[in-house]
């Protein structure tokens, strides 16, 4: 477990209604990575954990930017750190 990392990352933008947390759920699941996405209270953003190589947490950042074609980014708003395991799958949260 001591090479997986955590991504948590804040995206802003045309991002709720357009279907972008089915599309990072997709992205994720098909990349290996486990955590979860949501809509964030603010209406303008999504929030999300994923877990997992950091090849792939590496891949997934660098498509956070872009999302499905109905979603329009303003900006994406990374960290990592340690992988806390304990997550098997990647969902939605609500």
């Amino acid at each position: 477990m001591s090479d997986q990392q955590r991504l948590t990352a804040r995206v802003i933008g045309r991002v709720q209604g357009v279907g972008y947390r089915w599309w990072v759920v997709d992205t994720a699941t098909r990349l290996g990575l486990v955590g979860w996405v949501r809509n964030a209270d603010d209406e303008r953003a999504v929030e999300l954990v994923a877990e997992g190589q950091p090849a792939s947490l590496d891949t997934l950042e660098a498509q956070l930017a872009d999302g499905p074609g109905a979603a329009w980014v303003d900006r994406v708003e990374p960290s990592r750190g340690p992988a806390s395991g304990g997550m098997t799958r990647f969902e939605i949260r609500r």
